[in-house]
């Protein structure tokens, strides 16, 4: 049986979407900016924090996008990967290592003034 892997996922883009259909194509694509930075400095923290036994969770956290670049999903999406769940929130016996989690917390502080900045810069 195949296991899935370990993302985030930035949720909203349903609700996103439907307001956006009445604003300006240039506003949406400030938005998609927005989203593709967010999702790369989650990637970018959690690689530099992931254990390195290995190497292969630094290697293979990746971001994935839907719903035309509003929805990132940034995490291990290899089955082969299930492993991260475990480092990010321990077993009885190995302590938790989590770098999806504070990545993803430090980002959230960010995110509304990127949003904020990408349909500023939009709209001059």
């Amino acid at each position: 049986m195949a296991r899935p892997g370990i993302t985030v996922e930035i949720q909203g883009g349903a609700r996103l979407r439907a307001r956006l259909e009445d604003v300006d194509a240039e506003i949406v694509q400030a938005l998609k900016k927005a989203v593709k930075e967010a999702a790369e400095a989650v990637e970018s923290d959690t690689r530099r924090d992931v254990a390195k036994d290995t190497g292969n969770l630094e290697r293979k956290v990746d971001t994935k996008y839907q719903d035309d670049g509003l929805t990132a999903l940034t995490g291990w999406h290899d089955p082969e990967d299930y492993y991260a769940y475990f480092r990010e929130v321990g077993t009885r016996r190995v302590p938790a290592q989590p770098a999806l989690g504070p990545a993803l917390e430090a980002e959230r502080a960010r995110y509304r003034g990127r949003l904020t900045e990408a349909v500023r810069q939009a709209l001059r």
